[in-house]
């Protein structure tokens, strides 16, 4: 058989369409994972191990991802923000697809994987902060976070302080976590401001009781950032 003769032999590539990962993702659903997820607020029951292995095995392909987003489906949401490429979206795609995101899971992977890793970060930030959606706020909030913890030169800290300390104790539950996380990478990052960070957790008590399982450190911003604090110290 020569070259040409094999490559015909040669099975065709494997095209994936939406409708048989639509269906291939709906078999992996699992009541019991469905259970635990709807909990944190999530409405689906697939292992998040085998989307992953499912990512892995489409790659980064930008079309399909922007498919699989339009289905509304959240799995499939779920593996579109892997296989999407950070920096093939404009800063209106990103923010019309946080507004979309209602689902934390979602909304965690689109900051976290998308929005952060892409060209339009420091824009959606300054934009989602003041937003009086307390869902967009908070994505404006986790990039706060980030950048407090990677590159802080050029923020006004002392205001964020400000904010939080006014803020934080009526805001909803995401937000508010958003905006505690925020707190703590201030206590943890600048030295300076830390006996002021450590206060304002004190003083307002947010998750002060939170159910932290053994060997995890509770989010309550005082013993948060003492023990990361210990930890880069160490």
């Amino acid at each position: 058989m020569n070259a040409a003769d094999a490559a015909d032999a040669a099975p065709a590539e494997t095209v994936e369409t939406v409708d048989a990962l639509l269906a291939e993702l709906a078999a992996l659903e699992d009541p019991r994972a469905r259970a635990v997820n709807e909990k944190h607020g999530d409405d689906h029951g697939v292992n998040l191990s085998k989307l992953r292995a499912i990512a892995k095995r489409l790659k980064k392909n930008q079309p399909l991802a922007r498919e699989l987003w339009a289905t509304d489906v959240t799995p499939a949401r779920l593996v579109a923000l892997l296989i999407a490429r950070p920096r093939e979206f404009s800063a209106g795609e990103l923010d019309t697809m946080l507004r979309e995101s209602r689902v934390p899971k979602v909304h965690d992977w689109l900051v976290n994987y998308i929005v952060g890793k892409g060209p339009h970060a420091e824009e959606l930030r300054e934009r989602w902060l003041a937003d009086p959606d307390p869902v967009v706020a908070s994505a404006g909030w986790a990039l706060t976070s980030d950048r407090i913890g990677k590159q802080p030169e050029g923020l006004d800290l002392t205001a964020y302080l400000d904010t939080i300390e006014a803020e934080m104790p009526a805001a909803p539950d995401r937000l508010q976590w958003a905006m505690n996380w925020s707190l703590t990478q201030i206590g943890i990052h600048d030295a300076a401001l830390r006996p002021r960070a450590i206060d304002i957790g004190e003083r307002l008590g947010v998750l002060r009781d939170y159910p932290t399982p053994p060997g995890c450190t509770s989010p309550f911003a005082p013993i948060a950032i003492a023990e990361m604090v210990r930890r880069k110290d160490g």
